[in-house]
């Protein structure tokens, strides 16, 4: 038996798949930074986990962003010469500036030929009434997708994280971009400092009932120089070992409707940053060994929906 939404035999629903049966060919999303700040940051505090470089891997911010793109690009379309693109707005919070300045920047790229769509991540706390206003006007134009930070449902977590919003205020923003027909994807990360498996899981099915789009799963990493770094240090709370993170991501597909699209399972910090888990660098043995215990279990996404 394959699953339904995949093209090469994983057993949950695949970015690859969702790109080339809604375009017709290979889609690449070119990670850009824009140089825009992040609200949470600017009023002191931060997330705990956060280098104050999210997007870590988008383009350099000394470029413009047809440079970061074109570099970018250029490399892609030699193994793809054939190819669509989707700009990736990335790092920080890519809604939190004037209008003016946000439809200058987006646009930009949107003018770029093989650019299809757009990709914007941002916080629910930093998206006002006109930019709400505007988002719904863009995505009458193109392929928009939003993405969330969420990281946990559970308001413990987020206040010792230190995220600055509530559950009720994302909440909120989801429904208000689901009201608009705007795809929604939302960030979560497994292992935060004392959330328990069943925690994790309450999660997914949280955002499940939310009906979102897409969902990005990351395994908490602790980075040099950042307040978790600070705490793991003082409490040394546990870390997920790899086993225990491949049990809770196989166990959280299972809640997710087939047709929320996984645009990411695991993370890929840079080795230089990272001090724990240091089995998190080895990206594609964490990836292989996830789709062969959802083997081992007979598991595809969603089936403890049935």
């Amino acid at each position: 038996m394959s699953f339904l939404y995949s093209l090469d035999n994983k057993r949950y629903h695949t970015l690859n798949y969702f790109y080339k049966t809604r375009f017709g060919k290979k889609v690449f999303k070119v990670s850009l930074n824009a140089g825009f700040s992040c609200p949470n940051y600017q009023n002191g505090t931060g997330c705990i986990f956060c280098s104050h470089q999210s997007g870590d891997f988008a383009g350099k911010k000394e470029d413009n962003l047809l440079t970061q793109f074109e570099n970018i690009k250029s490399m892609m379309e030699k193994k793809w010469p054939d190819s669509f693109f989707i700009g990736y707005f990335q790092a920080a919070t890519n809604t939190y500036a004037p209008l003016s300045i946000l439809k200058e920047k987006y646009e930009t790229i949107l003018n770029i030929k093989n650019v299809v769509g757009l990709s914007i991540a941002t916080r629910s706390d930093a998206i006002s009434k006109e930019v709400f206003d505007y988002l719904e006007e863009l995505n009458k134009k193109t392929f928009l997708t939003v993405e969330l930070g969420l990281q946990s449902i559970h308001e413990q977590t987020l206040k010792l994280i230190r995220r600055g919003h509530t559950l009720e205020n994302f909440t909120q923003c989801v429904l208000e971009l689901k009201k608009r027909k705007i795809l929604v994807v939302v960030h979560i990360i497994n292992g935060l400092p004392y959330e328990t498996k069943e925690m994790m899981i309450e999660t997914v099915r949280y955002l499940n009932d939310l009906n979102i789009d897409g969902i990005k799963i990351h395994m908490l990493h602790v980075l040099k120089n950042t307040p978790l770094e600070t705490l793991y240090i003082k409490e040394n709370f546990p870390i997920l070992s790899k086993e225990e993170y491949i049990d809770i991501v196989c166990e959280q597909l299972g809640y997710l409707n087939p047709s929320i699209v996984i645009h990411r399972i695991t993370g890929d910090p840079t080795k230089e940053d990272l001090i724990e888990p240091t089995w998190l660098l080895k990206k594609f043995c964490v990836l292989n060994d996830i789709d062969k215990e959802m083997k081992k279990r007979n598991l595809y996404q969603g089936d403890y929906l049935k």
